[in-house]
């Protein structure tokens, strides 16, 4: 079994995976979309995750209402610092959260829906980027 230490370790390596790309994008790449249609701006993909964090791990797991707009999460844009201090916040966040979670099976597959969403989106973020440098 995972321990919740291993289970915030594999998170915050994702989540800081991210900001890094974010980062050295910089504001104006950070905010480019792909030419394809329906692609998402880095900054985009990485306010999602954190909207999504906060919705599965906040509210589902452990019902602190989350207040969430997930099409804006989408069409989000802006700097970079700050969103890159959102997610130290939620890297933060979790850790209490993780903390507090109960161990039952519906807490436990919304902690690891929201790992494998976040993740993923790590992976699509990862091509963004080598698209955008290119």
């Amino acid at each position: 079994m995972i321990t919740r230490a291993q289970y915030l370790d594999f998170f915050a390596n994702a989540l800081t995976g991210m900001s890094d790309i974010v980062a050295e994008l910089g504001d104006d790449r950070a905010n480019r979309r792909l030419p394809q249609p329906g692609s998402n701006t880095p900054y985009a993909l990485l306010t999602h995750c954190l909207g999504a964090i906060d919705y599965w791990v906040g509210e589902v797991a452990l019902g602190r209402p989350a207040h969430r707009d997930r099409d804006a999460e989408f069409t989000a844009s802006g700097p970079v610092a700050p969103l890159l201090d959102r997610v130290q916040a939620t890297i933060d966040q979790l850790a209490k959260d993780v903390a507090a979670a109960r161990e039952d099976v519906d807490t436990g597959g919304a902690l690891l829906h929201v790992y494998t969403d976040v993740v993923q989106h790590h992976g699509q973020l990862q091509i963004t980027r080598d698209v955008l440098v290119a």
